[in-house]
């Protein structure tokens, strides 16, 4: 369950598998619509009467991407057709255009002629009811719609255009496919089909012994057929090749605002620093949604998805780009959280990319009483995300934009808020959405984000709503120190839950409990915060070969191991992060950063190939479970690097001085 590959520009985004099948394509929102939904758009090759689709085991691949950029760069070979296939694929960095270069290298030393069959397996606006298929005789290609989705499909070698092409009905009664025919070399030609559709197009080229010949294939996307036509003419008039290395040299000006100076980190973790920061960019719609993942192989285990923003993923990961130096970038995310903003001055649970409410299962009514479904933290985070890029960056047009919609609303909001016995906010959902109560995360948050809004306030002349802000987040102080403090484990407490009609505390040992001292509530190196550190970094460590943290003590999501006392739940990449954010914080000489520089080359090393990061791995094997890439997860990378470079800086320098 991953997506190897990713590119996008904002407005498409693709996703491709280990064996370079598209498997997704988002658009005219990144994460919404998936026009393919998971499918295979399968890729094979004919030659001296064998065929083979790239998803045979004979096949061995290298998947990576061009340097600093987000081109893929991919090698496949098949000993047994003798042949090697270098492939880049990229999304044009303004228009909607994938572009896929093919060099087709014939490792036998006589000439033969290869033919490349592409196959466009599409469920436009998410289902397959009612899709075309066509050829387009005006000028020679193979296009799909319906609606205001339109997609159109062209190539070319040395040889001329598209030599092949048919249409036809998939997954209906016994008809598989279109790529079924393309099995024998040949393709039916049929012109046009209506309902569950493909295409499959072909290219043929002659190569030389041990020679090489290089094939493009592209795919233009627009609301209607003239805007298609149009792209696909631009790709003509301007060469495939040309565009392919603009979309290079775009990407790479593009990573040139991100620091270079990262301390004694060797090159490994410098490289998955920079492709972490274009892979949160793909994952990132134009219009300011930063969307969790968009790895539809999860609609396997719950008929849901990934591809939602989350006001809190979305502030945390904004919180890491801004310290990375990507302000301009974070900025539409903000004005996203301003236009969702609930009356009352709450975020919802999850949105989809267009802005509208997402699915949810938080409910309003429980066990007779109303409750609001929401996450608090969720709401306090955007508030202290904005506040650090002000803080980092000085950019006030932003905060000052943003003042009345969203700030004041929403620090209001969480003043009002409160569980006035406990001098804590009310329960919500805790982070990880599974359970309700009042949280130490949660309390953390809001005390953070009320921190940041009495400054907000203070720095535009509003000194009652500044100290009415500062004076609550203060009263949550108490209230954690006071009644999330535990002095018998000595440390905190995850949260409280109310049973028979009093509060508990919750004491299970949980890896958010970061938050007390990341989100400004106590010092790193207070006693009890290093205490509680200590207790995660022992007790949530998974002890076998693979390593890294649990989030909490018998972790239920895709549980894979029932030995807790050894694994406490499946290593995930940010919790792992977050105990080499303390050590980064607390360090004091260099030598204390040896450790957590050991814990960024534990991520490079369960990457996949690809360098792409997984929201969690398997305890026993560190293969990737759940979807990939986890936008949280490359983003909380940037962070632990971003803090990493800092503390080395700053440590050096005393070392000098």
């Amino acid at each position: 369950m991953a997506r190897h590959l990713v590119i996008g520009n904002g407005r498409v985004l693709v996703n491709l598998d280990r064996n370079c099948y598209i498997r997704d394509i988002y658009f005219p929102y990144v994460g919404q619509l998936n026009h393919v939904g998971g499918q295979q758009c399968r890729f094979g090759i004919w030659t001296e009467g064998l065929f083979s689709w790239l998803d045979e085991p004979h096949w061995t691949f290298e998947l990576g991407y061009v340097e600093d950029s987000l081109v893929t760069n991919v090698t496949a070979r098949s000993e047994r057709l003798g042949v090697e296939l270098h492939m880049n694929d990229g999304i044009h960095q303004r228009e909607s255009i994938y572009l896929k270069r093919v060099v087709i290298r014939n490792l036998k030393p006589e000439p033969r002629e290869f033919r490349l069959f592409f196959h466009q397996d599409l469920m436009i606006d998410g289902s397959e009811v009612g899709d075309t298929a066509a050829y387009y005789p005006d000028n020679h290609t193979v296009f799909h719609y319906k609606r205001s989705s339109y997609f159109m499909f062209n190539g070319f070698s040395e040889e001329g255009g598209i030599r092949q092409f048919t249409t036809g009905i998939k997954r209906f009664h016994a008809a598989e496919g279109t790529w079924r025919d393309a099995e024998d070399g040949s393709l039916m030609g049929n012109a046009i089909a209506q309902g569950s559709v493909d295409s499959t197009l072909a290219l043929h080229a002659t190569v030389p012994g041990g020679g090489d010949q290089t094939l493009y294939y592209w795919m233009t996307i627009g609301h209607n057929l003239e805007q298609v036509k149009q792209l696909n003419q631009y790709v003509l008039d301007s060469h495939p090749e040309k565009l392919l290395s603009r979309v290079v040299i775009y990407w790479t000006h593009w990573l040139s605002r991100a620091d270079t100076e990262l301390g004694d980190l060797p090159p490994k973790v410098a490289r998955l620093f920079r492709l972490s920061l274009l892979l949160v960019r793909t994952q990132t719609d134009e219009h300011g949604a930063i969307i969790a993942a968009n790895d539809t192989d999860i609609l396997q285990y719950n008929r849901d998805h990934y591809s939602y923003m989350w006001p809190r993923d979305g502030a945390l990961i904004a919180d890491a780009m801004s310290m990375a130096g990507f302000q301009s970038f974070v900025s539409p995310f903000f004005q996203f959280c301003a236009k969702a903003l609930s009356p009352e001055g709450f975020l919802f649970h999850k949105y989809n990319p267009d802005g509208t409410v997402g699915s949810s299962w938080h409910p309003y009514f429980v066990q007779g009483g109303r409750r609001l479904p929401i996450q608090e933290d969720e709401t306090a985070l955007v508030l202290l995300a904005l506040w650090n890029d002000y803080t980092r960056n000085q950019v006030i047009e932003l905060p000052q934009s943003l003042y009345h919609g969203l700030i004041r609303k929403a620090a209001s909001f969480l003043c009002d808020y409160m569980e006035s016995e406990l001098s804590l906010p009310k329960p919500s959902y805790d982070l990880w959405e599974e359970r309700y109560g009042i949280w130490t995360y949660t309390a953390s948050s809001v005390y953070g984000g009320l921190k940041a809004a009495a400054f907000f306030t203070e720095l535009f002349g509003d000194y009652e709503g500044s100290d009415r802000f500062r004076q609550t987040a203060e009263t949550i102080k108490r209230g954690i120190l006071t009644h999330l403090w535990d002095e018998e484990s000595g440390r905190f407490a995850r949260g409280l839950v109310r049973k028979d009609n009093r509060w508990d505390k919750d004491l299970t040992l949980e890896s958010s409990l970061f938050g007390i001292w990341e989100f400004g509530v106590l010092p790193a190196g207070d006693s009890r915060v290093v205490r509680t550190m200590n207790a995660i970094r022992e007790g949530l460590a998974v002890r076998t070969g693979v390593g890294g943290a649990a989030r909490y003590t018998n972790d239920y999501y895709f549980q894979q191991s029932g030995d807790i006392g050894n694994v406490p739940g499946n290593p995930w990449i940010i919790c792992t992060l977050w105990t080499a954010n303390h050590r980064i914080e607390t360090a004091a000489v260099l030598a204390d950063l040896e450790e957590p520089r050991r814990t960024l080359e534990w991520v490079v090393s369960h990457a996949l190939p690809s360098g792409v990061l997984p929201e969690q791995l398997h305890p026993l094997d560190g293969s990737p479970i759940s979807v990939a890439p986890l936008t949280w997860s490359h983003a909380t990378f940037v962070q632990s690097v971003c803090k990493y470079a800092a503390k080395y800086k700053e440590l050096a320098g005393a070392r000098r001085g």
